[in-house]
């Protein structure tokens, strides 16, 4: 096989970034009703500026491009649509509720398991995000023994477009 691939006519890249994301809603759909099992939580990044994102003012101030969210102990109301979740969560004790389209995410993370997903993202000419603080949204905090971010089963999905 050559290095100088032809170009695609078929969007392969996007539709595997779509399925992929599909994952995401499937997971979630999962816990809708019966909550999280066992010592299973998720670490969502999604940036907040993209179409169909609705947060409080005050988050989008503090995150203006990226933000990560906690699903562990404190969160209400998931409900889980075919293109995006909303649910309800705690900032410094503040209950806040977030709409948030699959495709706005850049990365899903399942700690307890070593999984993650992580998406590229077409709306930054430069490929990476600002810097940004973590989310603080309330959750317990965790010792280091269960920090695992090694890496070791998380796809990374990046078509690198021609130019």
């Amino acid at each position: 096989m050559s290095d100088d691939a032809p170009d695609s006519l078929i969007p392969y890249d996007e539709i595997v970034q779509d399925a992929l994301r599909a994952v995401i809603g499937r997971v979630l759909r999962t816990i809708e009703d019966e909550g999280l099992p066992g010592e299973h939580h998720f670490y969502i990044t999604f940036r907040t500026k993209a179409p169909g994102v609705d947060i409080p003012k005050h988050l989008t101030e503090r995150f203006p491009e990226e933000m990560t969210i906690v699903l562990q102990n404190k969160f209400w109301d998931l409900h889980i649509d075919d293109e995006l979740f909303s649910v309800g969560l705690s900032f410094n004790q503040i209950p806040a509720s977030l709409t948030i389209p699959y495709a706005a995410v850049t990365a899903f993370v399942d700690p307890a398991v070593d999984f993650g997903l992580q998406f590229q993202v077409d709306d930054d000419a430069s490929g990476e995000p600002e810097p940004h603080e973590e989310a603080e949204n309330d959750h317990p905090e965790e010792d280091d023994a269960q920090d695992r971010e090694d890496g070791s089963n998380v796809v990374t999905v990046d078509f690198g477009k021609k130019k």
